[in-house]
């Protein structure tokens, strides 16, 4: 049975798990960035890929569960979030089925998030989940994925409280020198091992109309207003 009771899910299990070692406090977005639905459904649960989610959301809206989330899932591979190194051990991976960059990036269809949405909501009540603990595979490793793409909806998720909105109100420029920046970067929750692509996941999330890799006064204001208090 699916762990999400306001939700339909369809049970397609795969042998790609272990135990956790962590509780829960994290949602990690993927795209499948596979030509098709079926590819990435039959990849995901294929026990030579290593590879597989907790949830999979088709663009017509079905869900799909792969693995319980009481399990640890191998979605994230080599990561970091919040000085957090074994993401796969402390988050619930849903994948959203999209081509990705490789094989035609497109919008994401309205059914698609109108199932995204109730499914990280409930996800997020259920563990406990902060607002800023909802993040994408780009996030957590910048300098290896692009998923979900400058095309993801946060927004959607934002004005419902369940991902962080990008700031745009009384934004003050800090006037943070780069080093600065990645320094408040990496107090975010970013690995900056890779500064520019660290810096492109950061815009790639929060001011996906332009990513460059450049630090300029935006980007810095946009961190500092992320940075300050707020509420979860």
């Amino acid at each position: 049975m699916c762990h999400c009771a306001v939700l339909d899910c369809i049970d397609l299990p795969s042998p790609n798990f272990d135990d956790r070692l962590l509780p829960v406090s994290m949602i990690v977005l993927h795209y499948t960035g596979m030509p098709d639905g079926q590819g990435a459904l039959d990849r995901l649960r294929s026990p030579d890929a290593k590879v597989s989610c907790h949830y999979l959301v088709d663009e017509d809206g079905t869900i799909y569960r792969l693995v319980d989330e009481d399990k640890r899932a191998w979605h994230a591979g080599k990561s970091r979030w919040r000085g957090m190194t074994d993401v796969n051990s402390a988050s619930v991976g849903i994948e959203i089925v999209n081509p990705g960059h490789e094989f035609g990036y497109r919008e994401f269809p309205d059914e698609q998030i109108a199932s995204l949405i109730p499914l990280v909501a409930d996800i997020k009540e259920r563990h406990g989940i902060g607002r800023g603990n909802v993040v994408g595979h780009s996030d957590v490793a910048p300098a290896r994925k692009e998923d979900p793409g400058e095309l993801f909806p946060w927004h959607a998720l934002a004005k419902r409280r369940l991902a962080l909105p990008s700031p745009t109100r009384d934004l003050i420029d800090p006037y943070w020198t780069d080093a600065g920046f990645l320094l408040a970067l990496e107090r975010f929750g970013y690995d900056v091992t890779d500064e520019k692509k660290a810096v492109i996941a950061f815009q790639r999330r929060f001011r996906p109309d332009l990513i460059d890799g450049v630090i300029d006064g935006e980007c810095r204001a946009k961190l500092l207003a992320l940075l300050l208090p707020r509420p979860q």
